[in-house]
């Protein structure tokens, strides 16, 4: 197999399996102590957008919930 031929099978692979993409993030994550875990995230959406692979990483953009601070009485 060519260069160009694993590349597509890559491609095609990850496309399928999108989770591939973010275990790989993950392992990266471990292995240097969340030390880059910025870019590891960039990187994994330009992989996932490269692809043409939906989007399947969790998400922690969640809105602060309204909580009173003191009791109502």
């Amino acid at each position: 197999m060519d260069l160009k031929g694993l590349v597509n099978k890559a491609r095609d692979t990850l496309r399928k399996n999108p989770n591939l993409i973010e275990k790989g993030g993950d392992a990266i994550d471990k292995a240097t102590g969340n030390k880059y875990t910025g870019q590891v995230d960039k990187a994994q959406d330009a992989v996932r957008k490269a692809v043409g692979a939906q989007n399947t990483a969790p998400q922690n953009n969640k809105a602060p919930e309204n909580k009173p601070d003191a009791p109502q009485q």
